[in-house]
């Protein structure tokens, strides 16, 4: 009798001859995965084109009287295919894709359902193929994350790794998309994972170089747009470029301010969700239709207006990602006319095509808008200052780059991006000043980049590409540490080496005879007396002590803590009693803020139904609170639980409540608690012993309710900061 063929066991035998700590198997996937994104690429890019022949060479041949008519049904078809797929198949695959890729990274140490490649790739071809104004570098990222998830997960990789792997999709998909492959690696680093790693650089430039290979295999090596090489006329032309870059943080801002209130609308549309992607096809198809004819009344020359009958060779240049349109306007070929009006434009079509839940990416978006705005600028310029600004051609294609930037927060990659795209190394100079203006304006005016905003507005708010208000879920009191050492203000520097040598910790609170916080003293602050090789000075820990340093409270949540720290780089915080500012009672450190980061997103995932069951390694128990329990009215900080133990929510009345260190227990309370090291006979054991848990059945709400997350409450106030960093290392 044959054996079912086990691909687990597979997988589990691979890691037995490759341990994954082990760089060829770490290298060996991030090829595969790139190669696998590169040939996805190619297929993907392939059946946009196929679709476009299909619904504007095929179709229009079915009723050939309907003319330029079929520019409103086309869409309408395409939402039509994309809506069911994204509705009934895999609502991942909704939008623009980089968001939901973010999220898994930030929130399920990356994991990402391996059916979102077909229905990204189904919904999205569907889409852009049918007029749909997106880009295909947003689907083809999620496909590349989905495949380089999936082959982690199938592996059987720590979340580090899947991590790894998903942006070695990410960069592949960038690379093989727009032949960019050092714009795919910074992308991955910048906004995927949010950080520049160097042990993730590797593996993820590895992926980016293989998919660009395999891309330029199928599609040719050359770049995306072949223009002449611009350069700066005269050095007194950069301040022109730094006010365009001023300019486009508008059209970057103006765009994510379009897309997000089209997709309030339509979300709160009543309508099914399914039927929602060709109503915007609809809206979009009667837009293509309309503005070529209200121009040609002589607003723009008509021979460039696409006015013919033949719907093959007249699609409207706002259906699509617009990458001949693009090309035009960096050759300096549309008129000023065309240029303005196309900003707008273009800016609603995508709004409409992506706010009403279709598929398809930002990116060439951006990019179309950024070369319409580039262009118009530069035409403008030209005319006022003909002998110092150059036309409209270099202002496209930085133009570019800083609306692109002033939308997704990425200078490096909207650099790169262009650069590589152009292959024009002698405008790198201005390229860079308008991003960096566009972006330091954008910021200003809208803080939240068009990818984060959708994560933003689920509650999700990313530092580094980690979900920083899960943070909110904790309270200082619950990761602190609540015996710390100190040290006296009059203990000699020498002994405190001893003392440094010895605890191997890197800093101290300060107290003075009394016992009172005056302090804090940090291996830095000793190293600044201190040098090697010479004696050490006869000092006291008064005498290098940071005074007055930045606290917290134990009541406080952790997200209100970790702006303090992060910009003064600060590695402890004293903790002390809210009644009396002077009594130290913990401090809190980087390894407690992990913690905290570890127990607010399980207590998250609960909330959330990310964890259905409880995490590998962990049991729960549900134990319940009668109007007898010494537990009753107390705050979860006072129940001092052993560090294993871990309660992730409360049922309450048909809420469920995540939990915080001040929220207290009431009779008829079920209160969810989960080991940490997977015992479950010592929890059932400590709760027995330590409350009475009476039958009080009719106390107890029912079991399916609704979530309701709870906020903490805030202090009612705040002591005033101090600006003296701690100075530790």
């Amino acid at each position: 009798m044959s054996k079912r063929f086990d691909y687990n066991t597979l997988a589990h035998r691979l890691q037995d001859i490759f341990p994954p700590s082990s760089a060829p198997l770490l290298y060996g996937t991030a090829i595969l995965v790139g190669f696998g994104t590169g040939l996805g690429a190619v297929f993907f890019i392939k059946l946009i084109a196929w679709v476009e022949i299909i619904a504007y060479e095929g179709l229009p041949g079915l009723i050939p009287g309907l003319g330029r008519g079929w520019f409103i049904f086309i869409p309408v078809i395409g939402g039509l295919m994309a809506g069911p797929i994204i509705s009934f198949f895999a609502q991942e695959a909704k939008g623009h894709g980089v968001p939901e890729v973010m999220e898994a990274i930030a929130l399920r140490g990356g994991r990402i359902r391996p059916r979102v490649v077909v229905a990204k790739v189904a919904a999205s071809a569907s889409c852009i193929g049918t007029g749909g104004s997106a880009g295909r570098e947003g689907p083809i990222v999620q496909v590349g994350a989905a495949l380089g998830s999936t082959v982690a997960q199938w592996l059987h990789f720590s979340e580090g790794r899947i991590r790894n792997l998903v942006a070695c999709g990410a960069a592949a998909g960038i690379a093989a998309t727009f032949n960019a492959p050092i714009a795919g690696v910074v992308f991955a680093l910048e906004i995927i994972l949010g950080e520049l790693a160097i042990a993730d650089l590797s593996s993820v430039v590895l992926s980016a170089i293989t998919a660009s290979t395999v891309a330029r295999a199928f599609l040719g090596d050359a770049p995306a747009f072949k223009i002449p090489l611009y350069a700066v006329q005269h050095p007194s032309e950069i301040l022109l470029y730094l006010l365009l870059g001023a300019v486009s943080a508008f059209v970057g801002v103006l765009f994510i301010r379009s897309l997000y209130f089209f997709e309030d609308v339509f979300d709160n549309w009543d309508w099914p969700d399914y039927l929602k992607p060709a109503v915007g096809g609809l809206l979009l198809g009667l837009m293509g239709y309309l503005y070529p004819q209200i121009l040609g009344l002589g607003f723009v020359p008509e021979d460039e207006l696409n006015l013919g009958i033949i719907p093959s060779q007249n699609i409207p240049h706002v259906f699509g990602a617009g990458f001949p349109v693009i090309e035009l306007a960096l050759l300096g070929k549309v008129s000023i006319g065309l240029l303005l009006t196309l900003i707008f434009l273009k800016v609603l079509a995508t709004s409409l095509t992506l706010g009403s839940g279709n598929s398809g990416g930002v990116f060439a978006p951006g990019l179309f808008m950024g070369a319409m705005t580039g262009g118009s600028f530069g035409w403008v310029a030209h005319r006022l200052l003909p002998n110092l600004a150059a036309g409209p051609g270099p202002y496209a294609t930085v133009g570019m780059a800083a609306v692109f930037a002033a939308a997704a927060r990425a200078p490096l990659t909207a650099i790169l991006i262009v650069f590589e795209m152009t292959d024009d190394y002698r405008i790198l100079l201005p390229l860079m000043g308008a991003v960096i203006v566009s972006i330091v304006i954008a910021q200003h005016i809208q803080p939240e980049s068009i990818y984060t905003l959708k994560l933003v507005r689920r509650g999700i708010r990313l530092f580094r590409g980690r979900d920083v208000d899960v943070m909110a879920a904790v309270t200082v009191a619950e990761v602190m540490d609540k015996a710390p050492l100190t040290v006296t203000a009059d203990m000699p520097i020498k002994d405190l080496a001893a003392l440094f040598h010895r605890t191997n910790s890197h800093g101290f609170p300060v107290v003075d005879e009394e016992g009172h916080l005056c302090g804090i003293v940090s291996l830095r602050d000793y190293r600044r007396v201190a040098t090697p090789g010479e004696p050490i000075p006869d000092l006291t820990v008064r005498d290098i002590a940071t005074h007055n340093p930045v606290t917290a409270f134990p009541d406080e949540r952790l997200s209100d803590v970790l702006p303090r720290m992060a910009p003064r780089d600060l590695s402890r915080v004293p903790v002390v009693s809210r009644e009396d500012p002077r009594r130290l009672v913990g401090v809190i450190r980087r390894h407690n803020i992990i913690r905290a980061y570890e127990i607010g997103l399980v207590r998250r995932g609960f909330a959330l139904g990310h964890f259905p069951d409880s995490p590998p390694g962990t049991v729960t128990g549900q134990f319940p609170i009668t109007p007898r329990s010494p537990y009753a009215h107390k705050a979860l900080a006072e129940l001092e639980l052993p560090e294993t133990f871990l309660v992730i929510h409360i049922q309450r009345r048909g809420r469920v409540i995540v939990p915080h260190g001040d929220t207290r227990l009431l009779p008829g309370d079920v209160v969810t608690v989960l080991s940490r090291d997977g015992d479950l006979q010592e929890l059932e054991t400590f709760w027995l012993q330590n409350a009475d848990v009476l039958d009080d059945s009719e106390n107890a709400p029912p079991p399916d309710s609704a979530p309701v997350v709870e906020s903490p409450p805030s202090p009612e106030s705040d002591r005033p900061e101090t600006d003296s960093p701690e100075g530790g290392s």
